[in-house]
């Protein structure tokens, strides 16, 4: 198997340049906000955040691959970085402290492109966590202190924890009554949002977790976490990896019966 130490490290350093970007803009009362064509905000630190992981990575990586959510694709070849400079956008503006740099590096293989590097960065938290390919999840400070992830042993749907972003997605797409079964039939829920519930369904903390719309830059750096912690990441229909359009994440016990509810009557 192959070794990606480096490119974890790598990631580190671009994840450590973000945080000190991002942060220094957090809570900005001059941040500039726009709005792009999908209706979705953008802000002068998600631009900026981009901006310097791509020249860093220009340097290091010359030969991979860029594709970020600000600016596109750039290059091409076997190895790809796929960046969400901020992930929680809409948190960053309002000053909540729940958002993330998420890394990815991807390789192409069998059916396409797949995670083998993933680092999840939330600064405002004072929380990170990553994942290599083969080598196992982590959270903690560095590469040199942290803490290795394990998924919950959760069996039962009804002592499972649900985390989700929000009920509208769920309903445009026609899921809404599974989703709300799903929520009747479990023993807690919470809408936590964006990246932070597949990090708790990696470290254990909550079970099951579902989206009904994301982009690549949204899913690659938690899929690689969560199934070195030892769960599973499918899109809504059971396919393994990043290439739906949407995600559900679990501890593997409960992955069947989470997409059983979420497409019962789709």
């Amino acid at each position: 198997m192959p070794d990606y130490h480096d490119d974890l490290r790598l990631a580190h350093v671009l994840a450590d340049a973000a945080d000190a970007q991002t942060m220094d803009r957090f809570k900005a009362l001059d941040l500039k906000v726009e709005t792009k064509p999908d209706m979705t905000p953008v802000t002068e630190a998600d631009k900026a955040a981009e901006e310097l992981i791509r020249s860093q990575l220009l340097r290091a990586r010359p030969r991979d691959a860029i594709l970020g959510e600000e600016y596109g694709l750039q290059g091409t070849g076997p190895r790809r970085w796929v960046i969400d400079p901020i992930d929680g956008t809409k948190n960053y503006v309002r000053g909540v402290p729940v958002w993330a740099t998420l890394i990815s590096l991807m390789e192409a293989g069998e059916g396409g492109y797949h995670p083998v590097v993933g680092v999840v960065s939330a600064p405002a938290l004072g929380r990170r966590w990553w994942a290599a390919k083969g080598g196992g999840a982590y959270t903690g400070r560095s590469l040199t202190s942290a803490t290795r992830l394990q998924v919950s042993k959760v069996p039962r749907i009804a002592d499972a924890s649900f985390a989700f972003s929000s009920l509208a997605g769920w309903e445009e797409q026609g899921r809404l009554d599974g989703f709300l079964d799903l929520t009747r039939a479990c023993w807690r829920t919470r809408g936590y949002g964006d990246f932070w519930p597949y990090m708790m369904v990696a470290e254990g903390s909550v079970d099951i977790c579902a989206e009904p719309e994301l982009s690549l830059w949204d899913m690659a750096a938690n899929a690689i976490i969560v199934e070195e912690a030892g769960g599973r990441f499918t899109g809504l229909d059971g396919v393994r990896g990043v290439g739906g359009g949407n995600a559900a994440a679990s501890n593997g016990l409960l992955h069947d019966e989470l997409l059983g509810y979420l497409n019962q009557r789709y």
